[in-house]
């Protein structure tokens, strides 16, 4: 009986061992360990801390890098409004036409503001304070939340809203899907997606990017499109297209595409297993990536989307740099040189 249960105990320690090491993510090994050759680097501590801000690290956080636009100097959204853009179909802009973001680690209900300190310089507050509603949109969705600094954060539909550093001019997007958790807010307070094909521009009813709970979409969160000249790809629930980097690593799991370069490659948030289809389940799990943001995997590869694609369909990523490619639903690169 002695052996049997020593026998049985070392099963059990086996069995956690297997969950504790999947995909070579072994507990207390850092995901950048052993970073294959010519991956980026990460940019500094600010990447490290999930906010998409590591593009900054190196001193500045856009044009004020002396005392940065922080909670305290909150960013005035005075007559909101609604641009059409051809990337998203309908954002909402503050009164000098630049976009508002919304941050998946904040919470609506109730509101909660999560961004201080180095994120609030890469993501500037837009205060509540003299915030009018655009033509067309209910004033009930504005709202405010209390920062712990004591300032009001303008929300919209219980979410606090944000400016983006590197928006230099008014209409850029360019903190669409960076860090995985940034997201331009649509009218409604959802966030922003390009609009699916055959669509109109109006978000009432739209698509929410990476967010099906909100969109009332019946698309899986990932499914299998038959591209005309790449054949089978996988595709998230706005129909676009999903890409492998072949810097990163599967075994073990590791992301050679850090700070910057998630600005470009937006990753692929968690699916459930039970809402996909046609992919293969094997190494569907989620990577806990260095910098906090939780990413998708098929067969143990990380997985992105490509800020390139305007629409459900486009394949501008395929190839760039001979680094990025389609994926297959067995997670295989698709089109890639042997």
């Amino acid at each position: 009986m002695k052996s049997w249960g020593n026998a049985a105990l070392a099963l059990t320690a086996a069995a956690v061992l297997a969950l504790t090491t999947a995909c070579g993510q072994e507990k207390g090994e850092s995901p950048l360990d052993g970073q294959p050759a010519g991956a980026a680097s990460p940019a500094g501590a600010a990447a490290d801390s999930g906010y998409g801000s590591g593009g900054y690290a190196s001193g500045g956080y856009g044009s004020d890098t002396g005392g940065g636009a922080g909670a305290d100097a909150a960013e005035p959204a005075g007559q909101l409004a609604v641009a059409d853009t051809k990337q998203l179909g309908k954002v909402v802009t503050d009164s000098e036409g630049f976009t508002l973001y919304r941050f998946d680690k904040d919470s609506s209900s109730p509101p909660r503001a999560t961004c201080e300190g180095d994120c609030a310089k890469a993501w500037p507050v837009v205060s509540a304070a003299g915030a009018k509603p655009p033509a067309g949109v209910d004033a009930a969705l504005l709202g405010e939340v209390t920062r712990a600094d004591g300032s009001k954060q303008l929300t919209l539909d219980g979410w606090p809203m944000y400016r983006y550093a590197k928006d230099t001019k008014p209409g850029d997007v360019n903190g669409q899907g960076v860090g995985g958790t940034w997201f331009a807010a649509a009218p409604d307070g959802k966030k922003a997606a390009a609009p699916a094909a055959g669509a109109g521009a109006d978000v009432g009813g739209g698509a929410d990017a990476g967010d099906a709970e909100d969109s009332g979409s019946d698309a899986p969160g990932l499914s299998v499109r038959k591209d005309p000249e790449l054949g089978d790809i996988v595709v998230d629930s706005r129909g676009m297209t999903v890409y492998r980097f072949k810097k990163d690593s599967a075994w073990p799991m590791k992301s050679a595409c850090t700070g910057a370069c998630l600005e470009k490659w937006p990753v692929v948030a968690p699916v459930d297993k039970n809402d996909i289809e046609g992919i293969t389940k094997k190494g569907f799990v989620t990577f806990d990536r260095p910098d906090g943001v939780k990413q998708q995997t098929i067969d143990c590869w990380p997985l992105y989307t490509f800020a390139g694609d305007e629409a459900p369909g486009d394949t501008n990523g395929q190839g760039v740099g001979g680094t990025w490619y389609a994926v297959s639903p067995e997670g295989k690169l698709v089109g890639a040189p042997k």
